[in-house]
């Protein structure tokens, strides 16, 4: 899978649009993460372990609990993939390079309190980390991943808000088949998945959340439309749904 040289780490409160610098993927706080490959697909059970079974299939607006049978969740991954639209042409059908980011944006009850993407890959704490950015959208399964250290999240962490965006203004009128799916880090089992359906002239989407209820989990498909090449352009949109 290519990926694009980036060199520093930039953060969200100095964002450079046309400079696009990847974070460092060994800053400090990767301590208890998987390790491994960074799109690995399916993890494999660990310590004995049953992988989860039952996937949820959401539709836009629903609401799930993520209590795991016999104990709580403590790592999860949500994995966020898309493919480009064949378009016919002279010599046959062809496809371009989509290039759609994904976010992580952490909240404090509505205050924004740390945001993980493209140009910082790991969250002030460490509990939340990107596992890099795909440039084209090709291949099967999760083109980028967002991991999320349950355990790990200060407790004054509320929820955190999962985008997709596409830097150089694509629209989903070029996208298909786009879909986040969360999966147990811990032995690889599907939890949910959320697919949308249709296009559209917009170039972002709030898909998903995460979010504290009660002393549990949850998690809500959103798939709602914006427009942005960056997390901090879909700032109000994604406010909406701490």
């Amino acid at each position: 899978m290519r990926r694009r040289a980036r060199n520093g780490q930039a953060t969200f409160h100095r964002f450079h649009g046309r400079n696009r610098e990847r974070g460092d993927n060994t800053a400090g706080g990767l301590e208890g993460f998987a390790s491994g490959p960074a799109h690995s697909r399916v993890s494999a059970a660990q310590d004995g372990e049953e992988a989860t079974a039952v996937t949820v299939s959401m539709v836009k607006g629903q609401r799930i609990s993520l209590e795991k049978p016999g104990g709580a969740l403590s790592m999860v991954r949500m994995g966020l993939g898309w493919d480009a639209v064949k378009k016919k042409g002279f010599f046959g059908s062809r496809e371009r390079d989509i290039d759609l980011d994904a976010s992580c944006v952490l909240f404090a009850d509505q205050n924004l309190a740390d945001v993980v993407y493209f140009g910082k890959l790991v969250s002030d704490d460490g509990s939340v980390r990107h596992t890099g950015d795909n440039l084209t959208g090709a291949g099967d399964g999760d083109d980028e991943s967002v991991i999320v250290d349950l355990n790990r999240l200060p407790v004054h962490v509320t929820s955190l808000v999962f985008t997709v965006s596409s830097f150089n203004g694509q629209t989903f009128n070029e996208v298909e088949n786009a879909f986040c799916r969360l999966v147990n880090e811990m032995d690889g089992g599907e939890l949910a998945r959320y697919t949308l359906t249709g296009g559209g002239a917009h170039t972002a989407m709030v898909m998903a959340r995460i979010y504290r209820h009660g002393g549990a989990w949850k998690m809500n498909a959103i798939g709602e439309p914006c427009h942005g090449r960056t997390f901090q352009d879909m700032l109000p949109a994604i406010a909406a749904h701490a």
